[in-house]
């Protein structure tokens, strides 16, 4: 994967109202990195460490669920019980493979979701469906 530009990633910050100090540019630039992986806070911190060593786990930590709350990237459990920052923010589903623990996305049109109209009560703002599954054996 290419890496971003240090000025793009400073545009999309500051578009979504962060202040982009070089901490924060930091784990931008490793979750730029990271597109098509589904990093735990654990993983940005190790590659960001990498690169700066002195770097706290909670500015990491913080970082990461400011940009999840700004949209930049979605947090999920998909793990067992361990939440995953996914820097792909577009709307998609995932696949879990349960024997590996890969996590592969899939095309939003990849499933069809029916009967949303029919939740009494709510509007239905956002849907991501994880389905689990193993490798077919030929």
């Amino acid at each position: 994967m290419v890496e971003a530009p240090l000025v793009e990633l400073t545009q999309r910050l500051r578009e979504r109202g962060i202040q982009p100090t070089p901490q924060r540019l930091l784990v931008a630039e490793c979750l730029s990195n990271a597109k098509g992986t589904h990093p735990t806070a654990d993983d940005v911190l190790r590659l960001v460490r990498r690169k700066w060593p002195a770097v706290s786990r909670a500015t990491v930590y913080n970082t990461l669920n400011l940009f999840a709350e700004k949209g930049l990237v979605r947090r999920q459990t998909l793990r067992e019980g361990i939440a995953v920052f996914d820097p792909t923010p577009d709307p998609h589903h995932h696949l879990v493979d349960v024997e590996s623990g890969e996590i592969v996305d899939l095309p939003v049109d990849s499933l069809r979701v029916e009967g949303l109209d029919r939740i009494e009560g709510y509007d239905v703002v956002e849907v991501s469906v994880v389905v689990r599954g193993k490798r077919r054996r030929s």
